[in-house]
């Protein structure tokens, strides 16, 4: 009886069977479909295409991947931030705030007539300009803060040191003045003598930058020489140690 079932089933042929499974499965159904009894059968579906034959989007796999074409986004996918761009290395001069002093006290080249030789700085206190001579009848011009009244001072000095981002010492008679003041201040852009400093002589006086660029081109310190930041900065690299200052 099991020969004449199988031999019942071959001669049926693969016309009488739609379904996988329908000859029992194993090596019989094997040989009646060519099908892996094992598979599981998935039903395919033909990607749209596009009148200009693009192929157009279809769904996407189980692994989530988009499949779309390529000059298309995915619909599902989480939007990324714009990259950031790229900017370059922030500039040696510290950023001046806007409307941080009258203009007439900006960095320019000026025509020089005066007697003292190239790369002399001459400090005009009552103009409040400081000028670095050039030659060629040309100096450099930067506006600055000086002296409030009783603290002004004239003379000779050379510059006996340089530094950058100096600390700040308030010297014994300006701690008697103002004994809210810090013994010492580290460094950096809240201390007041700012960028950099070039110091005079042996006096305690220096050319420095500072913390307030409002006071440029205003009689407020205690006889050092106020300059914006970015000025000193300027003037600092132009200047070496032993140079002359002149102060009228």
């Amino acid at each position: 009886m099991r020969v004449a079932g199988v031999a019942a089933l071959l001669l049926a042929g693969p016309a009488a069977a739609q379904e996988a499974g329908q000859y029992g499965g194993g090596f019989i159904e094997f040989l009646m479909t060519g099908r892996d009894p094992g598979a599981v059968a998935r039903p395919l579906r033909a990607s749209p295409v596009a009148a200009d034959g693009t192929m157009l989007a279809r769904p996407a796999p189980r692994s989530g991947d988009w499949v779309g074409r390529a000059d298309e986004a995915d619909p599902l996918a989480v939007p990324r931030p714009p990259a950031a761009p790229r900017v370059a290395a922030q500039p040696q001069e510290p950023a001046a705030p806007a409307l941080a002093m009258d203009p007439r006290y900006a960095r320019q080249t000026v025509p020089y007539e005066g007697r003292h030789g190239a790369g002399t700085i001459v400090i005009d206190t009552p103009s409040r300009f400081l000028y670095l001579v050039q030659g060629n009848g040309q100096a450099l011009r930067y506006g600055i803060g000086v002296g409030r009244p009783g603290f002004t001072w004239s003379g000779v000095k050379t510059v006996s040191q340089k530094r950058e981002w100096p600390g700040w010492t308030p010297p014994p008679e300006m701690l008697r003045r103002r004994p809210d003041l810090p013994t010492h201040m580290a460094g950096g852009p809240a201390n007041p003598l700012g960028a950099r400093a070039l110091y005079l002589g042996s006096s305690l006086y220096r050319i420095h930058g500072t913390n307030e660029p409002h006071t440029i081109g205003q009689n407020v310190s205690s006889g050092c020489i106020r300059m914006m930041n970015q000025d000193v900065i300027d003037l600092y690299d132009r200047v070496p140690v032993g140079a002359r200052v002149v102060v009228i």
